[in-house]
């Protein structure tokens, strides 16, 4: 009664509503910038289940806005770390943990025990499966998204509205967005999102409130602005319209997962013996500014990728070019659009700068 008492003094909760909380059952798919505020916050509310998915492990970049996490638990699980400290803070929280990708093999056996999904996923064929997912089981899909000073929410319940492809019926190709370690996030902004998140959880599991369903909610840092749009079930929509509302995860759910078309690359360690080589390749670095001034390959010329398709002609088209971002997705759509140009001695750097500099530099500075 005290720990939940400015809930149960809330005509809307009461002691009824508490207790609706404590039988609940929540999946937090994603234990990172949005899973971590969200989850802090569910079992602050006295659910008392919450299902933890990720199967990564604390780094030191992701203390920047995983709050979750701290110092000691670098290297750690992150569903062993999330876990002490969610029951610290709730002791009579049940934590299920499910340290395993989420995919199609197992998306609706993992999804089915659950009242509430809430995506804290950061890339597109996770959010389209579990979309999918959550059309099939019945289960409402709480909506996050966060990108550099942006930000989007929404919440897709098939039964009373629209789904995640009535609004986005395909998925972009696999490296059309940057992720946030090559775009960059404000560190507090996944934390506003998680926290509507959690809110939004928490008035569908007590039946209170106008959720988000049908309506995206768009936030800008900068300008510190809320806007939203309305938007409708689409009637045919690939996965929630009647015809398609049952059977198994659609063959769209698997080209979503579909792996990006193979492009001529050179890993780490054959580049390496190139640049001894002379004449060495020309080293084409796409990234931003503010990354080309942490850590840089030698000699390397910097173009941005928003720049290229203005400044490529600026480039050498007689000598061989290796192309490389912080991961390898900005760099395949650079070796796309230069091949395209008829540029064809043209390789992408596997996995970027970052693997070069865990493979063959490890004294570089690394974000």
């Amino acid at each position: 009664m005290r720990r939940y008492g400015r809930h149960l003094v809330l005509p809307e909760v009461g002691i009824a509503g508490q207790r609706r909380l404590k039988g609940s059952k929540v999946l937090v798919v994603g234990a990172g910038g949005l899973g971590s505020p969200a989850a802090l916050y569910l079992a602050a509310a006295g659910v008392g289940e919450i299902g933890l998915s990720d199967y990564d492990t604390v780094d030191s970049s992701n203390l920047q806005r995983q709050v979750l996490f701290g110092e000691r638990d670098i290297g750690r699980s992150k569903l062993a770390a999330a876990q002490e400290r969610l029951e610290a803070i709730n002791p009579s929280l049940h934590i299920r943990r499910h340290e395993a990708e989420l995919d199609r093999s197992n998306a609706l056996s993992t999804i089915r025990p659950y009242d509430v999904v809430v995506d804290g996923t950061d890339n597109y064929p996770a959010r389209y499966l579990i979309n999918d997912a959550c059309v099939l089981l019945g289960k409402p899909d709480v909506f996050g998204a966060v990108y550099r000073f942006e930000a989007q929410a929404s919440v897709f319940d098939a039964s009373r509205g629209p789904c995640y492809r009535c609004l986005f019926p395909e998925p972009p190709p696999p490296d059309a967005s940057p992720s946030c370690d090559a775009a960059g996030v404000l560190g507090a902004l996944p934390g506003l999102v998680g926290l509507i998140q959690a809110t939004e959880t928490l008035k569908m599991l007590l039946g209170i409130g106008e959720p988000l369903v049908g309506r995206l909610l768009l936030f800008d840092a900068l300008g510190m602005r809320f806007s939203e749009f309305a938007f409708a079930k689409a009637p045919r929509c690939p996965r929630c319209s009647r015809a398609r509302r049952n059977g198994s995860l659609s063959d769209i759910a698997e080209a979503a997962e579909a792996p990006t078309t193979r492009q001529p690359s050179v890993s780490p360690e054959g580049l390496q013996v190139e640049l001894r080589r002379r004449p060495a390749p020309l080293l084409l670095d796409v990234r931003e500014p503010a990354e080309f001034a942490i850590n840089r390959l030698p000699k390397a010329r910097l173009i941005p990728i928003g720049e290229l398709p203005e400044r490529w002609k600026e480039l050498d088209a007689s000598r061989p070019i290796v192309v490389y971002c912080r991961s390898g997705s900005r760099s395949g759509r650079a070796v796309r659009l230069l091949r395209a140009r008829g540029l064809d001695n043209v390789r992408n750097l596997d996995g970027g700068i970052e693997a070069w500099a865990e493979r063959v530099d490890p004294n570089m500075a690394r974000y």
